[in-house]
């Protein structure tokens, strides 16, 4: 297979980058609440999914601790009932790769349109949100 196809679509996204990069720094000021451009939606959904994953990071550090829990009560009864951490973290290395895999597919919608970043970021919150319950539901059981 020769790579001279692709070289078209490498040279323009390396030319894209920089522009990416500085649009991040210096990301526009939007009011998501009335948002009607499509780099504003783009934006919004983006801010939207960055708000979903911090949350699932302070689940997921939390989910660790209530492992590490279970783990240090299991060992006092049973060397083989150790392994709530190791679970946790395959789980979550699992969800991550679903919830990629799954995101990009709905990107395909508008696969190469200006919507296509919504698509993934409107996909990326609510798998997000949906994981961050499940952890919660891990440590604060019967809530």
């Amino acid at each position: 297979m020769t790579l001279r196809p692709l070289l078209p679509a490498v040279c323009a996204a390396l030319l894209f980058l920089p522009t990416l990069a500085m649009a991040q720094n210096d990301e526009p000021e939007v009011d998501c609440e009335n948002a009607t451009t499509q780099m504003e939606m783009n934006i919004c959904a983006g801010r939207d999914y960055q708000e979903a994953d911090d949350e699932l990071n302070a689940a997921y550090r939390k989910a660790v601790a209530a492992a590490e829990t279970m783990d240090g009560e299991s060992k006092d009864m049973d060397e083989q009932l150790v392994g709530a951490v190791d679970a946790l973290k395959r789980g979550q290395r699992a969800w991550i790769g679903y919830r990629d895999g799954q995101c990009d597919l709905a990107g395909f919608e508008a696969r190469g349109g200006s919507m296509e970043p919504m698509l993934v970021s409107g996909c990326l919150a609510d798998l997000t949100r949906k994981r961050t319950a499940e952890l919660k539901a891990f440590y604060e059981p019967g809530d």
